[in-house]
Parts: structure tokens; C-alpha cells; sequence
């Protein structure tokens, strides 16, 4: 049981603001060096290992994506289209908000990339329109929680990879639940607009062309969405293929239709997301070893002999990993507890019979959660920092739309087939 050792003292060094992939990095070792008499040179091996995955080439496609979306043009069509469809309804700018990161979510596959973008551009239209400020953050940050459930979120590509399932079962996986949460926002945002008197942000519907017309605007975005998607669907092309797809179209997209990218644009872009891929593979290769010691070390057959010895029920299992993941998300980032977690409870879950697809969207609706939540909600603190509002004034504001993404998270986690139906 020496595997033990190692989540106590990767968690506290994560406490300590130490970076994650250090942090594991560093348990790694210390397990290698003081707990087992396998060489060093195996755990070289395994942390090295992943790097030859060519399924991992889907992360910095998607990412450099979301990157490059910012500097096209599509986000304004896109909040246009989203102002007509919802902006006679009380709180109708909001619920745009809302409706924009589920429409953006399907091309940028980033969270805090689709947050930062929208608290710039959103937080200023709603308080001119009347809205609390913190509000407005709020409805900007918990909206954003919709991009990594909506394909091709970056946390369903883990997932995939570390659970060793679809990628395209998984991206399938998420539209449903994606659109449930924005619907329950948006429901719950329509109940906080009625209680303050926030207005529609248009008098009267619009008219069929008006539609039309924001519709030829915005369909290159459209063309993204269904041409990632259906393309993955139809076996057209791999979620790897899927991505250099799609950043292609966004950079024709950027120069030739919309004329608004510049080369300084992409160069940047570059260099971002050769950062942000850097990152996630850090954290990557550390996950291949932390796998393998829990597989030499029989963690999850431990861990499946004790949860089984608990209960075999599986909807009581996923109500304490509810209960688990939404405590863990208010102080681990979400990618570090997906790859730290996954390999112990995927022996549970196969056992349990529960599909390691629904699972996964449950997991990650719940690590999503815990980015809107203190102490260290990565979203909630780029928000609250973007739009100069106060943590517990955020904290607030945001409480019903919390309570509609934990109804949400009810429905995904004990309704299967909302995550099961389209895969």
C-alpha cells in the first residue's frame, strides 16, 4: 500500500502553490526513491512514454483554435445571433451571455480562454444595460463552465485519453449535457431578472430576415461547430484531423471572409498555445507514470474492493463521487484530479457497471463546477479579476446559477442517458 503515500504528498505540495506537474513530478520521484526498488530508469520511461501518442496532437490543434478564434471576427456575429434568439426574454442580454458561450464553447474548447474573452466584452454591454456588475461576472463565469462539457472541450480530450475511450464518444457525449446547463442557466437567470426588473434587451422580436441576415453572418462559426462535430460523427476524419481541420477554416475564416486576422495575430497565437500544449503535457506525462504505479501497485482493484465493500449500488457510488469532486474542485485544478483519479475509479466503475462515457461527463461537470468556486476557482478568479469585482461579490451573484448547474449535474449524473443517447 506504499501507493498511498503518494496522493498526501502530491495534494500538499499543490496546496503550497507548488505547479501541478511539480508537484506530481515531484511524488513521483520521491515513491520511486524511498518506496520501490524499481529503477529509475522505468519511471524515465514512463513519463516519457505518452509523448509517442499521436491521438495527443488533437490538444494543441483545439487549443491553438480557441487562440486563434479571438482574432477573427466570429464572436461578434456570433453574440448577434445570440441577442436575436433570446433578447425579447426578461434578462435577454444575459441569457446571450449564456448562449454565447454554449455557441463559442463548440469552437474554442476552452473555458478560461472563452471567460477572458467574454468578461471583456460582455461585462460592459450588460452593466450599461442596467445589470449589477457582479452579476454580470457571474453570469460570464458560470456560463463559461458550458465549454468544457460542449465538443471539443480540451477536459473531454483527457478524459478520452486517460480513460482510454472515444474521444469521439465522449465529444458526442457532451451536447446534451452542454445544453442542459445552459438551459437551467438560463431559466435561472430569467428567475433573478423577474425578482430585480431587469428589462428584455429588445422590444419586439425580430423579424424573419433579421434572423437570416445575423445567420449569414454568423455561419462560418456554424461551419466550425458542424464540420468538428459531424465530421468526427461520420468518421469523416479522427478528433486529431478534426482539429488541423478546424484551424484551417478559422484561419481562412480570420484572412479571407471576415479580413480581421493578422499575421501578428497568428504568431502569437502560436507561441500561446505552444505554452498552453507545454503545460498540459507536463502534466500528461506525469499522469502515464501515476498511472503505472497504480497499476503495478493494484490501487484500483483496492479501491474497487472497498467502495464494493460499502455499496454496490452505483447511484450511491456517484452521489459520494459527487460529493468527492465538488469538495476536490474547490482546491485542485480539474485536469490534475481527472489524471490522478481516473485510473484508481475506472476499476470501480467498470465493476459497477456504470459507462465509463457517462462517468466521464459526470466527472468533468463536476471539476467544471469547482473552477466558479474559492478558493482557488481558476475561472471565478480570472473573472473577478478581468472585471475589478470582489470575490465574495461574485460569490453572491453567482449562488442561484450554482444551484441550476447542480439541478443540471442531478440529471446528468442519475439520467445516463442524456450523456449516452447521441453516442
Amino acid at each position: 500500500m506504499t501507493w498511498m503515500w503518494i496522493l498526501p504528498i502530491m495534494f500538499a505540495l499543490m496546496l503550497l502553490n507548488m505547479r501541478i506537474y511539480l508537484a506530481m513530478f515531484s511524488a513521483i520521484i520521491i515513491y520511486f526513491i524511498f518506496f520501490s526498488n524499481v529503477p529509475m530508469a522505468i519511471a524515465v520511461q514512463r513519463l516519457v512514454a505518452p509523448t509517442q501518442n499521436n491521438s495527443l496532437l488533437a490538444i494543441p490543434f483545439f487549443i491553438l483554435l480557441g487562440t486563434l478564434l479571438s482574432h477573427t471576427g466570429v464572436a461578434e456575429r456570433i453574440l448577434r445571433l445570440a441577442g436575436l434568439l433570446v433578447g425579447r426574454l426578461r434578462g435577454g442580454l444575459a441569457m446571450a451571455n449564456v448562449m454565447m458561450s454554449t455557441l463559442m464553447g463548440g469552437v474554442s474548447a476552452s473555458n478560461l480562454a472563452d471567460a477572458a474573452m467574454l468578461a471583456r466584452m460582455m461585462v460592459p454591454e450588460m452593466e450599461r444595460a442596467g445589470y449589477n456588475r457582479a452579476f454580470a461576472a457571474a453570469v460570464t463565469g458560470c456560463g463559461s463552465l458550458v465549454t468544457p462539457i460542449i465538443p471539443p472541450g480540451i477536459a473531454l480530450i483527457i478524459y478520452g485519453m486517460v480513460a482510454d475511450v472515444s474521444i469521439g464518444r465522449m465529444f458526442m457525449a457532451g451536447i446534451l449535457p452542454g445544453l442542459l446547463c445552459a438551459a437551467f442557466l438560463m431559466i435561472a437567470i430569467w428567475l433573478v431578472s423577474l425578482k430585480r426588473g431587469y428589462q428584455p434587451a429588445l422590444k419586439a422580436w425580430p423579424k424573419p430576415r433579421e434572423y437570416g441576415s445575423a445567420l449569414v453572418q454568423a455561419w462560418p462559426a456554424v461551419l466550425v461547430l458542424v464540420g468538428v462535430i459531424g465530421g468526427i460523427r461520420a468518421n469523416i476524419f479522427t478528433p486529431t484531423e478534426a482539429g488541423a481541420a478546424a484551424v484551417l477554416l478559422v484561419t481562412f475564416i480570420g484572412f479571407v471572409i471576415y479580413r480581421e486576422m493578422r499575421i501578428g495575430h497568428v504568431t502569437s497565437a502560436l507561441v500561446e498555445t505552444a505554452r498552453s500544449t507545454a503545460a498540459v503535457m507536463l502534466v500528461i506525462m506525469a499522469s502515464s507514470a501515476l498511472a503505472w504505479i497504480f497499476s503495478l501497485e493494484h490501487a484500483g482493484v483496492a479501491i474497487a474492493n472497498w467502495v464494493t465493500s460499502l455499496t454496490d449500488n452505483k447511484y450511491v457510488f456517484l452521489t459520494l463521487i459527487n460529493i468527492l469532486l465538488l469538495v476536490l474542485g474547490m482546491f485542485i485544478e480539474g485536469t490534475a484530479l481527472i489524471i490522478v483519479l481516473v485510473p484508481l475509479f475506472k476499476p470501480v466503475v467498470m465493476q459497477l457497471g456504470i459507462d465509463p462515457v457517462h462517468f466521464g461527463l459526470v466527472m468533468i461537470l463536476n471539476l467544471s463546477i469547482g473552477t466558479l468556486t474559492p478558493p482557488v476557482g481558476t475561472v471565478m478568479l480570472l473573472v473577478s479579476n478581468i472585471t475589478d469585482v470582489r470575490i465574495n461579490d461574485f460569490i453572491r451573484e453567482a449562488l442561484p446559477l450554482l444551484l441550476a448547474l447542480l439541478v443540471a449535474l442531478a440529471f446528468v449524473t442519475y439520467m445516463p442517458a442524456i450523456s449516452l443517447i447521441l453516442t
